[in-house]
């Protein structure tokens, strides 16, 4: 078998893009609402305000509710198809960016394990349901996987540069890769502090990890710092990503807390915090938004250290629910789902379980494949969690699954040829 070429690879991500937007029509169709989950709806209206100059902000005192990265995306749409853009629009944009992670998949399975793998790896993204799922759902996920991929690759294109100025000059676009990613999915600013201490331990080139991960950390910095000044002007406070920490906190650690997101809680925290604020003079809304914050925070950590064995059997029942087989709502549990879910999802899986033991010696962009699957596991046992949470990950996971088959593949026909 000839090595694939560009022309294989432009017809994957063909198709790839074919089957998303036949998805965004189907998925739009069924729809009697806009929108079928409640954060579409923020980010549809942030995206609308920025494309009319309106004031970046979500209901009453939502200054630092969503981090401006996935809105800045969909402002354009507004500009195009104007102020009542049907939501169709977004799932289009979605599908482009679903094809972009796709080509993300090819590209670091080339780059780690061979042309076959990287053109394997591609059809099985192109294919995979949940990621075509992903891509159609005005959601941030779609924009954020090329982005994380893009992160991934910059930073093993910096861990086996040449020369200390490539070494340089890829860490600090991973690192400005980074920061976009985190304003997109603020979920992911830990996970550049990870990897390097991750690269720390486990690297036996402990030098070279520290220099890339500082470099990477500055183009991280470089890129959140705009968002940092703006978020401090407006609170009086230091803000990483969003005021939305402590809802999904407790959300995830509370009396009422199941594994699933429930939000009614904010409300009876809204009236306790202005009841708080009476006396205040001329209250600001985005000082109220950090104190509401600090509010649901406090009292989810509280209440995780006075209950710490349901906090630790939440975790077990989080676990359980991002990994699961299939759909955790019964409104997506139907048969033929279930199957066409577990019959994609468990084959990939195993293998990249076998491909991340095989290769965990081979250095830091191998463990890269699989590091994100940790971390966000590691986030979502404490916050809420279901399958939507585990997609991401399972990008670098297909590259993992490519790489065993297509190892495996070669080995059995070196091993045909040296018999005949």
């Amino acid at each position: 078998m000839k090595s694939p070429t560009a022309k294989q690879v432009a017809f994957v991500l063909l198709v790839a893009l074919v089957l998303r937007l036949v998805a965004a029509w189907a998925w739009q169709a069924r729809l009697d609402a806009p929108f079928r989950f409640g954060d579409s709806f923020s980010y549809w209206h942030l995206g609308r305000a920025l494309a009319a100059g309106e004031p970046y902000r979500y209901g009453e005192y939502g200054f630092v509710f969503r981090t401006p990265g996935y809105p800045v995306l969909l402002a354009p749409i507004f500009w195009v198809a104007g102020p009542d853009a049907s939501p169709l629009w977004g799932r289009v944009l979605g599908a482009v960016f679903g094809t972009l992670s796709v080509f993300g998949v090819w590209w670091l399975a080339q780059r780690l394990f061979d042309p076959r793998a990287g053109i394997l790896a591609a059809v099985i993204a192109a294919v995979y349901p949940g990621a075509i799922v992903t891509s159609v759902l005005v959601l941030s996920e779609a924009p954020f996987c090329p982005l994380m991929l893009a992160h991934l690759a910059l930073w093993t294109a910096a861990w086996q540069a040449a020369t200390p100025s490539r070494n340089s000059l890829f860490a600090f676009l991973g690192g400005l890769m980074a920061g976009a990613a985190t304003l997109v999915r603020p979920s992911w600013l830990l996970f550049t502090p990870l990897a390097i201490l991750v690269g720390l331990i486990a690297s036996g080139q402990r030098r070279r990890s520290l220099a890339v991960g500082a470099v990477m950390l500055l183009g991280l910095v470089t890129a959140m710092l705009p968002w940092w000044i703006r978020n401090a002007r407006l609170t009086g406070h230091f803000v990483a990503t969003s005021l939305q920490v402590g809802a999904s906190l407790y959300d995830g650690w509370s009396p009422d807390a199941t594994g699933a997101s429930n939000m009614e809680f904010v409300g009876r925290f809204v009236d306790l915090e202005r009841r708080a604020s009476a006396d205040l003079p001329e209250d600001d809304p985005a000082a109220f938004e950090y104190r509401l914050d600090r509010r649901m925070r406090t009292a989810a950590v509280q209440w995780a250290l006075q209950h710490p064995g349901r906090a630790a059997e939440l975790a077990v029942i989080k676990f359980l629910r991002m990994w699961n087989v299939w759909p955790n709502e019964q409104a997506l549990s139907s048969w033929p789902v279930r199957v066409i879910i577990l019959g994609s999802y468990l084959p990939v899986l195993v293998l990249a379980i076998v491909g991340a033991a095989r290769t965990v010696r081979r250095g830091l962009p191998y463990v890269f494949c699989w590091l994100p699957a940790v971390y966000f596991t590691l986030l979502h046992v404490v916050f809420v969690s279901s399958i939507r949470y585990r997609q991401p990950a399972m990008l670098g996971l297909i590259v993992l699954a490519a790489g065993v088959v297509s190892e495996e593949v070669w080995r059995s026909r070196s091993m045909r040829k040296t018999e005949v």
